[in-house]
């Protein structure tokens, strides 16, 4: 499949809303809950004011013009936090979009964004049960902390 990186536009901001909610895990058997859960505030650290911080940066991949995934990133007391200096990561693609090699290829595209932007590292909050964390291992980051059913992770940045 034909797809391209780019970088998300400030009139696309309101579609991080959608990949908000199409980054939840939903383990199979399990009744997806209300698009309206993206309204807590536990949620909204990930999108609320998007683009007023330095550290907000944000790609999106693109299929025929038609905008199918997104990947940012900005300094957040969300799940996966870790510090003051490190960038907690969301991604998400839509579920058609997915097992395709887009979402491997975002990853790749934001993590050297990050790196050209000076930062040492970036952090994510995975549910074990999700797929996407043996993705997030094999892309070289590590678990540096659990809680319950999820899984913080690290991905170290190479120096300049």
């Amino acid at each position: 499949m034909n797809f391209v990186i780019r970088e998300l536009q400030k009139q696309e901001y309101p579609l991080l809303n959608d990949f908000l909610y199409e980054a939840i895990f939903i383990p199979e058997g399990i009744e997806p809950p209300p698009k309206s859960v993206i309204a807590a505030p536990e949620l909204q650290v990930y999108v609320e004011r998007f683009g007023e911080s330095k550290d907000d940066r944000g790609l999106v991949a693109e299929v025929e013009g038609k905008i199918v995934g997104a990947v940012w990133t900005r300094i957040m007391n969300d799940y996966g936090h870790v510090d003051a200096e490190t960038p907690s990561l969301a991604i998400s693609l839509y579920k058609e979009y997915r097992s395709l090699g887009i979402g491997t290829a975002m990853m790749k595209e934001i993590l050297a964004l990050l790196q050209a932007c000076g930062y040492r590292q970036v952090s994510l909050s995975v549910q074990k049960a999700n797929y996407a964390a043996k993705l997030y291992q094999k892309l070289g980051f590590e678990i540096v902390r659990e809680n319950g059913d999820e899984s913080i992770m690290v991905y170290h940045l190479k120096r300049k």
